[in-house]
Formats: C-alpha cells, sequence, structure tokens
C-alpha cells in the first residue's frame, strides 16, 4: 500500500516583515505536534515568504504612470495597482475589463502579476511575489538543515487559474532540493506499448495537494509538510525547468 501525508501547520498570527520563517515553521511544527523528518518536503506559501522579505507595498505611496492610467480605464482597476503590475511584468499578454494577465519577470504566466490584495495586513497594502522564489526555497532549506541537521526539499506555491477550467489550484512558483518531473518517457506501459509524452510535474502535484490543509482565507496554515512522496533530489533544478518556452505556446 502506497500511503502519503500532508500535515497542515497552522500559526496564531501574520508573519512580519523581515521575520525569520524557518524558525517560524520549526515553532510551528512543535506547536503542531509533527517532527520534521528527513525527506519531508517543505511547502511554503509564497505569501509569507513575500512578507518575510518585505515585499508589502502600500498602495498611497506608488504614482501611477501614464500607461498604468490608460490600462486601469480598460481593465478597471485601481491604477496604482496597475502600475505595480507594470513593474512586476516583462509583457502585458491580456487586457479586458477586470482582466489583466501578464508574462511575469519570473516567467509566471498569470493575472496581476500575482500581486495579492488578501490577508496584506491591512487595507490599502499589496504583496508582490517574491524577487526570486527559488533562491528563497534554498535560503529555507538551507536554514533548516543548519537548525535541525536534516535535508528536505522545499516548495514555494501559489495560486492561479488553469485555461479553460474554472477555479485556481496552488502551483509551484520555486523549489530547492527536489527534481520537478517524475518521467515516464521511454518507460512501456502493461501492454508495452512506450510512452513518449508523461513528464509528470510532481512539484505542482505536492504544492496542488499541499493547499487541501493550507487553505486561502482564515486558516492561518501558511506551511505542509508532505510525506512520503517518492521524488528525486536535484541541488540544481529550478524554476526556469518547468517554463515552457514562449515558441511551444499552443495558446495564446
Amino acid at each position: 500500500m502506497r500511503r502519503i501525508e500532508i500535515y497542515g501547520l497552522r500559526i496564531d498570527r501574520e508573519v512580519l516583515p523581515r521575520e525569520d520563517i524557518v524558525e517560524t515553521l520549526i515553532m510551528a511544527a512543535e506547536n503542531n505536534g509533527v517532527k520534521i523528518l528527513e525527506g519531508d518536503i517543505i511547502v511554503v506559501c509564497s505569501k509569507v515568504v513575500a512578507k518575510s522579505e518585505g515585499r508589502i507595498i502600500s498602495l498611497d505611496s506608488v504614482k501611477p504612470s501614464e500607461e498604468a492610467i490608460r490600462i486601469a480605464s480598460i481593465s478597471n482597476k485601481d491604477p496604482r495597482l496597475v502600475e505595480l503590475i507594470l513593474r512586476e511584468s516583462s509583457e502585458i499578454l491580456k487586457v479586458e475589463r477586470n482582466n489583466i494577465i501578464v508574462l511575469t519577470k519570473h516567467g509566471i504566466v498569470g493575472a496581476n502579476a500575482g500581486i495579492d490584495q488578501s490577508n496584506t495586513g491591512g487595507a490599502g497594502r499589496v504583496i508582490l511575489l517574491p524577487v526570486d522564489p527559488d533562491a528563497s526555497a534554498n535560503k529555507i532549506r538551507r536554514r533548516i538543515k543548519e537548525k535541525l541537521g536534516i535535508d528536505v526539499a522545499v516548495i514555494v506555491s501559489d495560486t492561479y487559474g488553469r485555461p479553460f477550467r474554472e477555479g485556481q489550484i496552488n502551483l509551484a512558483i520555486g523549489f530547492a532540493g527536489i527534481c520537478p518531473y517524475r518521467d515516464y518517457r521511454g518507460q512501456s506501459d502493461r501492454d508495452g506499448y512506450i510512452l513518449r509524452i508523461k513528464n509528470i510535474a510532481i512539484v505542482d502535484e505536492i504544492a496542488a495537494a499541499a493547499e487541501l490543509v493550507m487553505g486561502q482565507a482564515t486558516e492561518n496554515t501558511p506551511f505542509a509538510i508532505v510525506r512520503g512522496v517518492e521524488y528525486s533530489r536535484c541541488e540544481d533544478a529550478s524554476f526556469k525547468d518547468i517554463v515552457m518556452p514562449k515558441e511551444r505556446w499552443l495558446f495564446k
């Protein structure tokens, strides 16, 4: 019997700017009666990573450009928010009423450059994505090794919609210590058919599974421990390995 366990680690307060979230993670595990073990996969909500890195912006501090004002008139969004979206993006892909779809500087295609207006700690504030989620994941992984003497994988997750599907799921936007794929290409099925396409993005599957215990609203559960997943450890894999090159985009 194969078995996977997912533990949501609840905390009782907001994560503060410049906070050591590894200390917070370890304390949350202790308070929730869960021990972090060798080989665990730690999923961390991008919002708490961004908060700890000081990526909270007051809209009152933002002066919108003429381009931001123009796009705001089309999208029905706050021009100050649009200005931040422009700053965080490498390309604007689609603008219509209530929607701005962009390619971020990270290589993520999504709405509003991943800028979040929920659970920001106060009205008029927004949270940007971490500058480099891979670097953030690596830092968390190293700090866990230093503090606990164990090797884990770390995934930084965020919530996105999907083309042609309603609703959203959590996806990986950065990771460390884990190969992002389980590659079946070249293997045969039960009937001897050679698989040619199956290359499963397990970092996204793990991020989505972790959301089941992390939640989106008042759960106060920014960390999850995923245990029992078979994965290959990688020291040099990064988010760019799961970003599809634009020349292969089938839909735009």
